[in-house]
């Protein structure tokens, strides 16, 4: 068994919000806010690269995005720096999910994966 590369840890956080004023839900549009906070709590070093998420509403419609850096940075965190940003999405109906992970350049030359795991997107009232 091996254990997790103590070195090498990037923890994820999210918090999210429904916009209500950026909503049509008659057109099945349906805006929602994300702050990530990501913070190195590694040994090493490490700049973020890149981004994969997965997004999928309630009737199972998954988009795919990836890119560069988050918007538009490419943040270098040392051990114990966090790095927080916020930015949106749009789905067609009111509840969704999404995850992914962030691919990190530690100093050491390790390229990894950070996880971003899975959280709701859900407007008010629609879920108990």
């Amino acid at each position: 068994m091996t254990l997790p590369q103590l070195e090498h840890r990037i923890r994820v956080e999210v918090e999210t919000a429904y916009l209500d004023d950026q909503s049509e839900p008659q057109e099945q549009r349906f805006v929602f806010s994300y702050t990530i906070t990501i913070r190195n709590e590694g040994e090493v070093a490490a700049r973020l690269l890149a981004r994969h998420w997965v997004i999928t509403d309630a009737n199972g419609k998954v988009q795919e995005v990836r890119g560069d850096g988050v918007v538009g940075e490419q943040p270098y965190l040392k051990p114990g720096q966090g790095f927080r940003y916020s930015s949106g999405a749009v789905l067609e109906t009111p509840v969704g999910a999404m995850q992914g992970s962030y691919q990190m350049l530690a100093d050491d030359g390790l390229q990894f994966d950070a996880p971003i795991p899975p959280f709701r997107l859900a407007m008010p009232g629609v879920l108990h």
